[in-house]
């Protein structure tokens, strides 16, 4: 580039753009609109701090990617020039089939397609725009490349995406029992039989790494302010298209009104969809819900405000599912107090479980090289029971209610 182009991150400081491909990715609509929408949704109902955007989360990506591909050279692993640039694009794209509020949409306004399908179509479109030079990026996006570490930085256990939002949300939210060493963990990265490793020096810093992941999802991803504003906002969306499919008209930008009055599923998330979701960001779903507040509807109206004033449904964490007794009283309560039908009272309640595990053995395991050459999983390697106890399903049971 003639003139080398700089962002100044407040998580990883000064990060070089480092040509015209990338800088031209970067630019495009798809990729800017992610500043438009925040990379931890519902968090900053518990954590008024979590306002950064996604946009923000793939620049420091992007600059993990250059630090990963950067030491992997050093140690002897070729990466062209036309692999680095696929890898880097491909990590500033992985997010962009993102909706409003994270993943709200996703349960929603559409069905059974998810973000990283959206991605792949929003990257193929893109590459139909630059006549081919996305090829290798879509390629380590669907793990179609010969060089499979690639793709597992992308999308893995240890991949750079995990690396970035874990620093980013620990320093936005101010939890720093999630913090991790990214730059140590980089170090030790190398490759082996097309597979990224980690030198057994680094065993404890995989360990840290997994344990903060964890620590993140209970206490932040899966908060129980955040999972009670998560289900007003499903409550909200799914009493709107109810509506619009009897016909009533409400106020929407035009995105949201397709989304609303149509019935998108994968099959026919087609180029009028793509368009359209294109122009969704957070702003569409907060001016619709500042003007809902006011709606004829009981529900809509009554659901809005409880959003957009803060009043959320108020979250209990269970030992096991919510009994049909203990969901009954409370559709009780609001037939009663309102005069609705039982339809009409589950808006305001969600009962739902949350399931996770921080290290899928199912998945490319994480692999320890050790000095003579040998490689063992990490299951194998650690000499803690952590690891074990991460790779078994937690499963919390969370029971959401307006509370009247």
């Amino acid at each position: 580039m003639k003139n080398k182009q700089i962002i100044n991150d407040p998580v990883f400081g000064f990060i070089t753009i480092p040509n015209e491909f990338i800088s031209q990715i970067i630019n495009h609509p798809y990729l800017q609109r992610l500043s438009r929408i925040k990379q931890l949704g519902m968090a900053s109902f518990a954590y008024p701090g979590a306002q950064h955007t996604r946009f923000h989360h793939t620049l420091g990506a992007m600059y993990l990617m250059q630090e990963v591909i950067n030491n992997l050279r050093s140690k002897g692993n070729e990466i062209t020039k036309e692999e680095e640039n696929g890898a880097l694009a491909c990590i500033l794209l992985h997010d962009v089939g993102h909706g409003p509020f994270s993943h709200v949409l996703e349960h929603t306004i559409v069905n059974g397609i998810y973000h990283e399908e959206i991605s792949l179509r929003l990257m193929q479109k893109l590459n139909e725009e630059l006549k081919g030079e996305l090829n290798t990026c879509i390629a380590i996006f669907k793990n179609e490349y010969p060089k499979e570490f690639l793709h597992q930085l992308v999308s893995g256990q240890l991949d750079v995406d995990r690396l970035d939002y874990l620093r980013r949300d620990c320093f936005f939210t101010g939890v720093n029992e999630g913090n991790i060493g990214s730059e140590r963990i980089i170090q030790i990265l190398d490759v082996r039989n097309n597979q990224l490793v980690v030198e057994s020096k680094g065993v404890y810093s995989i360990e840290n790494f997994l344990l903060s992941r964890r620590l993140m999802y209970w206490q932040v991803y899966h908060h129980k302010t955040a999972i009670g504003a998560e289900n007003v906002l499903i409550s909200t969306l799914k009493r709107a298209k109810e509506l619009t499919n009897q016909g009533i008209e409400l106020f929407a930008s035009p995105s949201l009104s397709y989304f609303l009055t149509k019935n998108i599923a994968k099959e026919s998330f087609g180029d009028e969809a793509i368009e359209h979701f294109v122009n969704l960001d957070d702003s569409d779903i907060w001016c619709a819900l500042k003007v809902w507040t006011n709606s004829d509807d009981f529900l809509l109206s009554t659901l809005s405000h409880a959003f957009v004033n803060r009043d959320l449904f108020k979250t209990e964490i269970l030992a096991e599912p919510a009994s049909k007794d203990h969901i009954n009283t409370y559709i009780k309560k609001y037939m009663n107090k309102w005069n609705l039908s039982a339809n009409e009272a589950e808006y305001f309640l969600s009962s739902r479980t949350v399931t996770t595990d921080m290290y899928n053995l199912k998945d490319n395991s994480i692999d320890i090289l050790y000095k003579n050459g040998e490689i063992k999983s990490i299951s194998d390697a650690s000499d803690l029971l952590n690891i074990q106890l991460l790779s078994k399903k937690a499963e919390k049971y969370y029971f959401s209610y307006l509370n009247i």
